[in-house]
């Protein structure tokens, strides 16, 4: 790329918004960008660069505070590849226990769903399971 890019352009070109581009450079993910003389911000190859591997981490689910430390360890040419595998192992271990949670809540929707009637009556299963039992007897 020979020609620097307006935020505008950047932003139509990787995905990620102005806004987000402006964000990005405040908290020092992304380098400040070079001004024109009436102060429009200017991007050049390695800065797009920077903002697609911030929007595929994004896209991965990787935190601001994950990406800042992948994004730090990607600049730096001695860096350690364990370092980074350190990283993508936690994040998947999170994104397992997630998806164990997730697996849990549908299990039991499900079950709450087929309790209920679904008909003209007033009693519901499943909202009388949004009150936790041992509150069931709490003075009111």
């Amino acid at each position: 790329m020979a020609k620097p890019l307006t935020i505008g352009e950047a932003a139509a070109l990787t995905g990620v918004s102005a806004k987000m581009i402006r964000y990005y450079e405040e908290i020092g993910m992304l380098p400040a960008a070079a001004r024109t003389e009436s102060g429009y911000r200017l991007y050049n190859g390695f800065m797009l660069q920077q903002l697609g591997f911030i929007r595929q981490a994004r896209n991965l689910g990787f935190s601001l505070e994950e990406i800042q430390s992948l994004v730090k360890l990607w600049r730096d040419p001695c860096r350690e590849s364990r370092e980074v595998k350190a990283i993508a192992e936690q994040h998947l271990a999170d994104i397992s226990q997630k998806i164990a949670e997730l697996n849990r809540m549908q299990q039991a929707l499900q079950q709450l769903a087929a309790d209920c009637r679904g008909d003209s009556a007033a009693n519901c299963a499943i909202l009388d399971a949004m009150i936790p039992e041992h509150l069931l007897t709490a003075a009111v």
